[in-house]
């Protein structure tokens, strides 16, 4: 197996030509985050990453995270690894300085969540989850909150969870029964008492405390999700000076044996009168915790690519060792190495292609979002967030769905030997398999795009990016050098436009129309855009050579070119594919009989 290094070139490529990195700095809030800072930062990152965290991925798949009496014991090397990556100050990078961060654009935190996952998903779980509890608490905890956990949370001094779901919910949060009752102490405290399941480090031994968010029900609450209010429970409770008291009561009751991500305890958590605040206002918990939830959702999309670059590292090292067969033109009574098998770099470039698209939008998703809070121009504001609301379960689904596929072509570059786990590598096929299923299964994203995004603007948001795709294609189309990458990609938006505009017409007649296409709507969209930004890729890299780029340089950007050609010939195309399943409405559906 080789040893895991972060895609530092591949990142500066997307940081500077598919999104404007340089322009975010120039923003008042960011105006100390100029691009070199930036790259100062990302390459410490990503040798701490390589050197501390990345070793410990094997680790934790063999020895798991161990439930005792209550307690959650870490696999070896990971507490320590986590307490030097408090130390370092990492968790706090993307956050206010008001409360200790570094305050750099969400876009850079995107990148480092991106690196850290491909290092070690099972460790990343904790810190990502932190951050999300942190997001949340600043849109919407109040003051004394915010000055009461906000400083130990950044530092990452104390984690935090994010409890939705419980036994008889699942993805229905409206079910929650988990009850609060007022105290009636002069704090205005509450007492929260229920069962939460699939609570992703509730418990471990890396943190003094644990910020839990729980989501419950107050007395006389309506039902479903408008009687839902979300309460901060700690683990330790707090005093006004931010000391550590009593135990809160609350445990861990078990952690689950998982298929992957085995190194991250999975808890099982009991709430027994214990101690909670209300953030905001009752029956308002759903939507504060849509804050957080969005952005775990574009956490989740890193996730699929993550897991996809490490997968793609691990099956080009193995080709280039592994020899079998013989290559078209190689001597007879020779083997070949396999990387030389067409067969095999079909397999390879299509992994390359499909992880270099996946960043691209992740990353385009993650910059909306800085553009929708500090850009000067109110105009542009709103019309990054809708964009950033559009891709979010894009990003996420198509994200999380590429990153299985990626994975799983890893075994396959293997042959047998990514059938043995000695080889390591399919461990990423079984950590990888959780993202399409958690945050919002991708049939949830599904309907959330067909249901709630194609609607915005009555269909102009969509129809906005639509006509996005389509400059692109008519400018890549006029070059001399990638003219058919733009008539794929003219082909491509023609298709969806087709499919979208059969879905907000005949969706608004029958929402089960909707509902019937949307997985495979999700899939032609994902697809799309991943062509339409490798386009934007191809146009880039070729200014470049044309402006006389040479040596190592130019070499990476015909590779980019090549990737997008690959894509936009090989994989593109099957968008046209779905057409028909995205419009063929649920009749089969309905009449099948299971």
């Amino acid at each position: 197996m080789s040893d895991y290094s972060a895609p530092l070139d591949d990142i500066r490529f997307v940081l500077e030509n598919v999104v404007d990195l340089a322009g975010l700095s120039k923003f008042a809030a960011y105006e100390h985050v100029d691009p070199d800072t930036v790259y100062g930062v990302l390459e410490e990152n990503a040798r701490f990453m390589e050197q501390v965290v990345a070793p410990l991925n094997r680790v934790g798949d063999v020895q798991h995270s161990r439930w005792e009496a209550g307690a959650v014991v870490t696999p070896d090397g990971f507490r320590d690894a986590y307490q030097q990556y408090v130390a370092a100050g990492w968790g706090g990078v993307p956050f206010p300085a008001d409360y200790g961060g570094g305050g750099f654009p969400w876009l850079v935190g995107s990148v480092m969540q991106e690196i850290m996952q491909e290092a070690n998903m099972s460790f990343s779980m904790c810190p990502l989850l932190t951050q999300g509890a942190i997001d949340m608490l600043l849109h919407h905890g109040d003051e004394g909150q915010k000055e009461r956990y906000l400083p130990k949370m950044v530092t990452g001094e104390w984690t935090g969870t994010m409890n939705l779901t419980e036994p008889q919910a699942g993805s229905d949060v409206g079910a929650v029964a988990t009850k609060a009752v007022p105290s009636g102490d002069a704090d205005g405290s509450w007492r929260i008492t229920g069962q939460k399941i699939f609570i992703s480090f509730g418990e471990h031994d890396m943190a003094d405390n644990i910020v839990h968010l729980v989501l419950a029900r107050v007395p006389d609450a309506p039902p479903g999700t408008k009687g839902i209010s979300c309460f901060i429970v700690p683990k330790y409770l707090v005093d006004e000076d931010g000391n550590l008291g009593d135990r809160n009561s609350l445990e861990c009751v078990s952690i689950e044996d998982k298929m992957g991500i085995k190194a991250s305890p999975t808890c099982v958590m009991a709430y027994e009168d214990a101690v909670g605040y209300l953030i905001g206002e009752a029956n308002a918990g759903m939507r504060y915790m849509f804050t957080m939830m969005n952005n775990a959702r574009l956490s989740v999309g890193l996730q699929g690519l993550a897991l996809g670059e490490r997968a793609y590292q691990s099956a080009v090292a193995y080709a280039h060792e592994r020899r079998q067969g013989r290559a078209p033109g190689a001597p007879r009574g020779e083997q070949s190495l396999i990387v030389d098998l067409p067969d095999v770099r079909r397999m390879l470039l299509t992994m390359r292609a499909l992880n270099e698209a996946s960043r691209c939008i992740a990353y385009l998703n993650a910059e909306c979002l800085d553009l929708a809070l500090h850009h000067p121009d109110a105009a542009v504001r709103e019309q990054r967030q809708e964009l950033a609301d559009l891709l979010t379960p894009i990003t996420k689904g198509w994200g999380t769905d590429m990153g299985v596929e990626v994975t799983s072509l890893a075994i396959q570059v293997f042959g047998g030997m990514g059938y043995i786990e000695e080889t390591g590598v399919s461990q990423y096929y079984r950590d990888a398999r959780i993202a399409p299923i958690y945050e919002g299964t991708n049939g949830i994203q599904a309907m959330d795009l067909v249901g709630r995004k194609l609607p915005m603007r009555a269909g102009g948001v969509v129809m906005d990016f639509l006509a996005s795709v389509a400059a692109t294609a008519d400018e890549v189309s006029s070059s001399d050098e990638l003219g058919p990458i733009g008539t794929r990609l003219a082909a491509g938006h023609d298709v969806l436009k087709e499919a979208s505009e059969w879905l907000m017409t005949n969706g608004l007649a029958d929402p089960t129309n909707a509902l019937a296409g949307a997985t495979p709507y999700l899939r032609m969209a994902g697809t799309v855009t991943g062509g339409w930004l490798l386009a934007k890729s191809a146009l880039a890299a070729q200014r470049r050579l044309d402006a006389g780029a040479s040596g190592d340089d130019a070499q990476r950007y015909r590779q980019k070119i090549v990737t997008a050609r690959f894509y936009c010939d090989q994989i593109l195309p099957t968008a046209d594919g779905l057409l028909a399943a995205v419009t063929a409405g649920p009749g089969d559906l309905v009449a099948a009989a299971f």
